[in-house]
């Protein structure tokens, strides 16, 4: 249904890709070639000649196990290209939405966790929560400065001006979302959706700087392009938007730019990176190298019941302010009780696979069960988180989830497991400052 202009670039590329909201989005690359998603056979009813060759089904087929699938090694170079050199991500399904009027900063204020009130030139990664302090979403927004004149990148305002970028899969709950508490306050601004004219790269990995600043007329030093800072710059001189941001835990930046642009700058990143060993990568990479490095997926990890006091994401809120935001008085309550629950990442030294919904034991009692779970290969084991509850009803202390003895069952069988309060891959957050 939906399409970025980047499809058939990758599609030729052997990308084999998955539907997320009506989007297509790279799931993983096929060295085999092209597998492209043929028009429905009906299995050769109704008149229609069934398909003699179909590569994407017969990958599709493979995935149908409770094992690792067999592209499990595929996923692998990826995931371990992007750590030792750079991978380059399609994202252009997010969703892109401009928050603009006289009352966007007010708007902004409300809706949002973390003080985004921040100048312009700043990315901000923060919540959404609803009056209950649970979390609609987690999403990154960028103040903006003026310009002299509205484009894809930037459209005509008064007053305030954010940009949005947000899960393409969860784009139309946050429209809603943010629709919703827009009419209820009353605020004088406007949502402007930029989701189908802006198309997104993102290049993350070690080597992401010396690619880019071979096609980039920016700096882009520690100095120069600090982290969770944007600019407007020309890429192969097409004017993009630049985000000095992770969803993989690397260096790396995000390339915001407008859809005719998509496919001579993605040419153009591809060319500089052959020599640093640059390669496609898709989102079952994402999925392992974001959990990997302890990052959160809305829906599976978080969702409109879980806050981000339980979910580890207390430095999204401003609490240490006197901002008043949406959720904030349930959080304050919260906080004054104890946490009754809270998310734990566990690792299981076994090979073996595991999706969520397996239940969590700590010292012979189930205390929860895995929200989200996958392989972790710089690490070299299974990865899942879970929120853990005391049985005995108390506050779930640091000092409860590190006294426990724990294991997860998967399928019946339960396998010994170590439960960590940081991810263990970069807790020091070293790698996307650039420090390696």
């Amino acid at each position: 249904m939906r399409t970025d202009p980047l499809h058939e670039e990758l599609l030729a590329r052997g990308c084999v890709f998955q539907e997320r909201h009506g989007w297509e989005r790279p799931g993983w690359f096929n060295p085999g070639g092209a597998a492209p998603v043929l028009p429905y056979d009906y299995y050769g009813a109704y008149g229609h000649q069934a398909h003699q060759d179909h590569a994407y089904n017969q990958l599709l087929g493979a995935e149908y196990t409770f094992d690792f699938p067999p592209h499990h090694e595929v996923i692998r170079q990826e995931c371990l290209a992007c750590r030792g050199a750079a991978a380059v991500f399609d994202m252009s399904y997010f969703g892109k939405f401009y928050l603009v009027g006289v009352d966007a900063r007010k708007a902004a204020d409300w809706l949002f966790s973390a003080d985004v009130s921040r100048p312009p030139g700043s990315t901000v990664y923060t919540c959404m929560l609803n009056a209950r302090g649970g979390t609609e979403s987690d999403l990154t927004v960028s103040r903006l400065a003026p310009g002299p004149e509205a484009s894809p990148l930037a459209p005509a305002f008064e007053g305030d001006a954010f940009y949005l970028a947000v899960g393409g899969a969860v784009a139309q709950h946050n429209w809603s979302h943010i629709t919703s508490v827009l009419q209820d306050q009353q605020f004088r601004c406007q949502l402007i959706d930029s989701s189908e004219d802006l198309g997104m790269i993102s290049i993350q990995g070690p080597a992401s700087r010396a690619i880019l600043q071979e096609v980039l007329d920016a700096d882009l030093s520690n100095e120069a392009f600090p982290f969770s800072t944007h600019k407007l710059v020309r890429a192969a001189g097409h004017l993009v938007r630049a985000m000095r941001l992770s969803f993989v835990g690397e260096l790396g930046w995000e390339l915001h730019i407008p859809g005719p642009s998509c496919v001579p700058v993605y040419q153009a990143v591809m060319a500089a990176g052959a020599k640093h060993g640059l390669v496609n990568a898709g989102y079952r990479a994402i999925d392992s190298l974001s959990i990997e490095k302890g990052y959160r997926h809305w829906h599976a990890d978080l969702r409109p019941d879980d806050s981000p006091l339980e979910a580890g994401l207390a430095f999204t809120c401003k609490l240490k302010s006197t901002i008043p935001f949406l959720g904030r008085e349930a959080l304050q309550r919260q906080r004054a009780a104890g946490l009754r629950r809270r998310l734990v990442c566990f690792t299981v030294d076994e090979k073996v696979p595991m999706f969520g919904l397996e239940a969590i034991w700590r010292d012979g009692q189930v205390v929860g069960h895995v929200r989200r779970a996958d392989f972790g290969f710089t690490i070299d084991k299974t990865i899942a988180y879970g929120y853990i509850r005391d049985p005995s009803g108390g506050p779930v202390s640091p000092d409860f989830v590190k006294s426990g003895d724990y294991s997860l069952e998967r399928m019946g069988v339960t396998y010994p497991a170590q439960a960590h309060l940081k991810s263990p891959f970069d807790p020091d957050n070293k790698r996307v400052k650039g420090i390696y």
